[in-house]
């Protein structure tokens, strides 16, 4: 009898974790429940997640609320088999062996409800490609 397979890990990075990865995240985890580990995290992190983005995934169900910004820290790479940025450059530190994807994708910041749906969708639509490539279903 083998041994399961690990659950894959998928971090990710915007500047601010405020927005995007706030969204990424809260659709992975939705999506693929405990079949897959996600974090996220911003190179700067902002006092708190963006209304418009808790109002835009509250429409879908999605309560991110509670989330806080969290800081990038070089173990959360580490930890991570995937690791997905939306726009901070330079900021991610780098480990080989690791997945890196850049979603490039406008930011969500200073923008309303209406700005933010198309971004949420586009969003949702790169989660459920990636949940398919990790094997998730």
């Amino acid at each position: 009898m083998s041994a399961p397979a690990a659950v894959p890990s998928v971090l990710f990075v915007c500047v601010h974790n405020a927005g995007r990865s706030q969204m990424a995240a809260a659709f992975l985890t939705h999506l693929g429940g405990d079949r897959v580990e996600v974090r996220s995290a911003g190179s700067a992190p902002a006092d708190g997640v963006n209304p418009a983005v808790v109002e835009a995934m509250a429409e879908l169900g999605i309560d991110i609320s509670a989330e806080v910004p969290k800081v990038l820290t070089a173990e959360a790479v580490q930890a991570s088999d995937v690791v997905i940025t939306m726009g901070c450059g330079d900021a991610c530190p780098y480990f080989p062996g690791k997945r890196y994807l850049d979603w490039r994708l406008a930011d969500p910041a200073g923008q309303g409800v209406a700005a933010v749906r198309p971004i949420r969708d586009e969003i949702e639509g790169r989660v459920r490609q990636l949940l398919g490539e990790l094997g998730v279903g």
